[in-house]
């Protein structure tokens, strides 16, 4: 399987919400990271 960077968004969004239905307290820290990492990405990514 080839993931490059457009499909790393929608398996990231599903693995999160797999992650936020079995541990809900894990939501606060998934949103974290998510934001620092979009962050990041547009930030340094271009």
């Amino acid at each position: 399987m080839n993931l490059d960077l457009p499909h790393i968004g929608p398996v990231a969004a599903l693995v999160a919400g797999v992650l936020i239905l079995l541990i809900p307290r894990l939501l606060n820290y998934i949103v974290a990271i998510y934001l620092i990492v979009i962050g990041a990405v547009g930030l340094f990514g271009r």
